[in-house]
């Protein structure tokens, strides 16, 4: 069975920082694409950061230069470094584990149900006040 647990949300004030953390197991982490997804109240389910299988990186315009993803040493725990946070970043955050090429930028809404190809955690909450 595959499970993704995220930690790391709370509130913060603006300027201030967290950092996520994913750990995930059952999954084949070779040849995956990871990423993080928020949802923020009256909006889609966006995609705000990825990490492909290539050790490539990507991130929406509104967290260039101010947030960072990673992997661990085994791969198997995944993180968001966010910094410079903002009150329109409050949401709940999703980690996010797929085969190759399965990710896409937007979801109507998270998490969706889970599929043999992308899995879901359950999402933890960042809150930054002004």
């Amino acid at each position: 069975e595959v499970q993704l647990m995220e930690s790391g949300g709370g509130s913060v004030a603006t300027g201030g920082s967290l950092r996520l953390s994913c750990v995930i197991s059952g999954f084949p982490f070779d040849d995956s694409d990871m990423a993080w997804y928020r949802q923020i109240p009256g909006n889609g389910c966006e995609m705000v950061s990825s990490l492909s299988a290539d050790g490539s990186t990507d991130y929406v315009d509104s967290v260039k230069g101010r947030w960072t993803i990673s992997r661990g040493n085994t791969k198997s725990t995944l993180y968001l470094q966010m910094s410079n946070l903002e009150p329109g970043d409050t949401a709940v955050y999703y980690c996010v584990a797929a085969h190759r090429f399965h990710l896409v930028p937007v979801v109507p809404t998270c998490p969706p149900p889970n599929t043999h190809y992308v899995y879901w955690g359950k999402g933890t909450q960042v809150t930054v006040s002004s």
